[in-house]
């Protein structure tokens, strides 16, 4: 006999009485959102990452490169630079591998400096454990060289093969070059312009660009205004006129109160749930029950007798429970917060999932204030 059991939990009733609402108090919310420093809110216009990328080959494998024709002909083309003309044809080794070389070159780098890179497989090659990287240049997204990369490359992993059977531990086939690229051409980064600095909130709010400038101007006077929701322009005082990176330097360590927007990120497939401490629910009233189907299916085996000349047949047969359980009503006062709901919610005994679905319709009865993001 073969049981197979089927479970299905689906939400009977979710009432909403929403009665009010429920404001943030300016202690409240100071213990929700702490003091920050400028500088991990905003970034200084102008200072930025440029990304670099290369081809190149990577030697010295154990027989674990490319099989392909694009290692022999990267590797024709090699010895072609150093005077052995060889058909690509009569190449044939497992030693090589095809790589894509990229890095990040940082702010203010400047010629004769290195840099990390990462080095990825482009073909089919098994591995590039004990590989080296052999000189590849760099190019930004205008087509200038702008790095040369090259040496030994450190894998986060390892993998070992026999005849039948492999194991392998971690990705072999990426690799890093610390401090492996040395820059050819530094970056130009002007940052400050006619005696102003601009600065970039990571997030965009008006409350806290608002709030930066104040803080600025409180510090070094009236310097500073919000241009939008992102921008700050801050004037550089005289007296740094000459040193403007000492000024930005004293601007990092101002201390901001950032505003963010009350969310509630849900995410549907792994049933994760994330509040901010700022959401707030009006005074509710939530119902919530649910209902278990079971189906158990328990085939029959019908045998005839001995000589009758009938067939073995299977007869299928469907046992269905159901069980409803009755629906738990919880109070939520008006100064409900998300925090309260999840408390009532887990006294009860409900899961997250059935936490997503009264939040999404408590968004819906407008009982929710803050915005509700599903993933």
């Amino acid at each position: 006999m073969e049981v197979r059991r089927v479970v299905w939990i689906l939400p009977l009733m979710v009432c909403l009485i929403c009665l009010g609402t429920l404001s943030t108090s300016g202690t409240a919310y100071a213990a929700l959102q702490p003091m920050v420093r400028l500088k991990d809110l905003a970034t200084v216009e102008g200072v930025r990452d440029n990304q670099l990328v290369g081809m190149g080959l990577v030697v010295g494998l154990q027989g674990t490169g490319d099989k392909g024709r694009m290692a022999n002909q990267m590797m024709a083309n090699m010895t072609d630079q150093f005077g052995v003309t060889m058909d690509p044809r009569q190449l044939n080794s497992k030693n090589a591998a095809v790589v894509t070389v990229t890095c990040q070159l940082s702010p203010f780098l400047q010629e004769g400096q290195n840099t990390d890179v990462l080095v990825s497989a482009i073909g089919d090659a098994k591995s590039l454990e004990g590989g080296v990287l052999l000189q590849t240049p760099l190019k930004a997204a205008n087509g200038e060289i702008y790095a040369v990369a090259q040496g030994p490359l450190t894998i986060g992993g390892w993998s070992d093969s026999g005849s039948a059977s492999s194991v392998k531990k971690n990705v072999v086939t990426v690799g890093r070059i610390p401090n492996g690229a040395i820059v050819e051409r530094g970056v130009d980064m002007p940052y400050s312009y006619n005696g102003t600095v601009n600065l970039l909130l990571r997030r965009s709010d008006f409350t806290t660009a608002s709030r930066a400038a104040a803080a600025i101007n409180s510090k070094f006077g009236n310097v500073a205004h919000a241009v939008d929701g992102r921008v700050i322009s801050v004037a550089i005082p005289a007296k740094y006129t000459n040193s403007p990176s000492a000024f930005i330097a004293s601007i990092e360590g101002v201390q901001v109160r950032p505003d963010t927007v009350a969310k509630v990120v849900v995410n549907e497939r792994t049933g994760t749930i994330v509040m901010g401490g700022n959401v707030t629910i009006g005074n509710t009233s939530v119902a919530h029950g649910s209902l278990t189907v079971r189906v158990t299916e328990s085939p029959e085996v019908s045998q005839p007798g001995p000589l009758s000349g009938g067939t073995t047949t299977t007869t299928p047969r469907s046992d269905v429970y159901a069980q409803e359980n009755s629906p738990q009503l919880v109070e939520l006062p008006t100064t409900a917060t998300v925090e309260d709901l999840t408390n009532a919610m887990n006294s009860v005994g409900a899961s997250p999932r059935d936490l997503i679905a009264v939040l999404q319709a408590m968004d819906e009865a407008g009982a929710l204030h803050g915005e509700l993001v599903i993933q």
